[in-house]
Parts: C-alpha cells; structure tokens; sequence
C-alpha cells in the first residue's frame, strides 16, 4: 500500500462495544477503515485485542485482527467518523465524557435507538446539545449485529443534512453485503429506530399470549401508522417511516425472537414482569424505558397512539395483560386512512 493510499484510509471510532457497535467495527474493518472501538469492560477490551472475538457481547463471531479495542475514550481524537453505539439513555454522558477529545470536525454517527427518557428529547437534539458545531449523521436500518458481524447482505439508511458528509460515510464503510442509502431526514431515521422497539415488545406479548400470525401482522401496520403520525408531529416525511429506517426495521424487529425487545415482549406475555427480565440481562432492550417517555409525550401532545399507551401501562403501570389487549380490540371502528381535509 502507498503513503497516498495509506492516507486516505478512513479512521473510524466506535463508542460502545455491545454486540452492535462490534458489528459496525467489524464491518468498518472489513470495508477497509482503520477502526478503533471504546468499551466499559476490560474484559471486552482484553477480549478483542487478545483473542479477537467479543465474547461478552457476540459471542461465536470471529473479528477482525486490525480493530484495536481500548477504554480510553482519548484515543477518539483523531477519528474521522465516531459512531455513538452506547444505548440511548447513557448517549448524554458518554458525549458529554467525549467532548474534550475530539475535533468540531469529528462527524458524530448517532446510531443509538430511543429517545431520552429524562429528558424527552430525541438523540439528535441531545447530540446538537452537546456538540453544537459537529456534524452529525444518523445510521438506522433493519439490522441484527450478528448477520453483518459475519458479512450477511444488510441495508441502512444514512442520514445527514449534510450530504456530502452522508456520502462520504457510505463511501468509508459500504460494501455489496452492506448497503447505505443516502437520506437528508434526520428526525425520520431517528424516530423510526426509536419507536420499532416499542412496537416490537408489543408483537412479542401477542406471540407471548398465542395470539396467531394475523393479529401480529395487524399489529405491525398498525404501528406502522402510529409512527408515521408520531413522525409527522415531529417534521419527519412519510416516505421515510415507509423505508429501511421505518418499516424495515419495524419488520425485522418485530418478527422474530433474535430482537431483544421482541424477545421481552414474549416473556412478558408469558407471564414474566418486565423488571425481573431486565435484571437479569446484560445487553438492553431499548423499548422498555423508551415506552414511559413516548407515552409522556403522546399525553402532553394529545397524540393518538393506543399500541404505545398500551405496552407502556402494562410495563410501567401495572396493568392487566390480558385487560389491555381486550381494550386495544374494542377501540371503535374508524377508516383505515386518516382523512386530514
């Protein structure tokens, strides 16, 4: 490799080493980028440089050699692309941790999921707090850690207002078997990844409770429409929640076990308390902490969204499973398609 070869390669950091920020270090790598990825755990860290696996957090996956692993969140300073992978209710801190080390010309890639339950405020408005001059794209799509970790076809949405910055990314990071596609909404990539996690807890407590194929694929249209009116309250376009960032994502999230929110939700409607599964995990479903502040929001807003409302109640309010469904079926009959005129 020449000099002018060597320094085009792309330096990428990745803040969070679960089993979806070491998915994206190793795609990086595997596209060719220099890539260091930040974690909490020493064992993590030994474990990467070391043995060259993440056996914490995707276990069976071999990585590749050249991903230097460290809990020092210095050695961030001088990344091109840092990709913000913690889950979102810890996003505030760790930025706020990773401020002094970094350039104003360090693209933040947000790719946490959720919305900030102290707050109510959107990944992207904590980010623009935190780091006001940094540009600032957002990475959402269908997308489980293990399938791109072992180099399985996947496609996402980039998303930036920069668009050069958003190419620039798909150009460092995309190969055949990882696809970026390039969008200008921001709030639509974000909002969708946000919410398919409450909407995938709500697909696990049907298949938790036996309730058939039709009733979840009723389910996931349903939600579809509850995040396209969120989205729209929020500027996001329509066409967005209908791409890999809205609807494929809810798809993938909500149609089998390997999502972690699904997978919640299925204990749920097994009997299981929310709490008592979550105290016993090591990775995070997203949704179960986003679902109190979403219902919060839909309260001040006067949002219409009863799939939200009911996965929050029986989460955080105590109520009745069975209770919460029945009143979910009895919601009046209305038209398929809002009519605004």
């Amino acid at each position: 490799m020449s000099e002018e070869e060597k320094a085009e390669i792309t330096k990428i950091g990745v803040v969070g080493a679960g089993a979806w920020g070491t998915a994206l270090a190793q795609q990086s790598a595997n596209a060719g980028c220099d890539v260091t990825l930040w974690a909490r755990e020493d064992e993590v860290v030994t474990s990467i440089n070391e043995r060259h696996e993440n056996e914490l957090f995707l276990q069976g996956v071999p990585l590749a050699k050249q991903i230097k692993a460290t809990n020092d969140l210095a050695a961030m300073g001088s990344m091109d692309f840092i990709f913000m992978v913690v889950p979102a209710q810890f996003v505030r801190n760790v930025l706020s941790d990773l401020k002094q080390y970094i350039s104003e010309n360090a693209v933040i890639v947000l790719c946490a999921k959720g919305i900030e339950q102290s707050t109510g405020k959107l990944m992207t408005e904590v980010v623009a707090e935190i780091l006001p001059k940094s540009p600032l794209v957002v990475l959402s799509g269908p997308t489980f850690a293990h399938e791109v970790a072992k180099g399985l076809p996947s496609a996402v949405t980039v998303a930036s207002k920069y668009q050069r910055v958003a190419r620039r990314l798909s150009d460092a990071i995309g190969l055949p078997t990882f696809r970026p596609y390039a969008s200008r909404d921001v709030v639509g990539a974000e909002i969708g990844g946000a919410l398919k996690n409450v909407f995938a807890i709500a697909c696990g407590i049907t298949t938790g409770r036996k309730m058939g194929e039709n009733a979840r694929a009723a389910l996931i249209t349903r939600s579809l429409s509850e995040m396209v009116r969120f989205g729209e309250r929020y500027g996001a376009e329509r066409a967005t929640m209908m791409g890999l960032c809205g609807l494929g994502d809810l798809i993938l999230t909500c149609s089998s076990p390997q999502s972690r929110n699904m997978s919640l939700g299925i204990a749920i409607g097994e009997g299981k308390t929310g709490e008592e599964i979550m105290s016993g995990r090591r990775t995070v479903a997203e949704g179960f902490h986003t679902s109190s502040i979403l219902a919060k929001i839909c309260k001040d807003e006067e949002l219409d969204l009863p799939i939200i409302m009911a996965v929050n109640a029986i989460l955080h309010e105590g109520k009745d499973i069975d209770t919460a469904i029945m009143d979910l079926l009895n919601r009046p009959f209305v038209d398929e398609i809002e009519n605004k005129n």
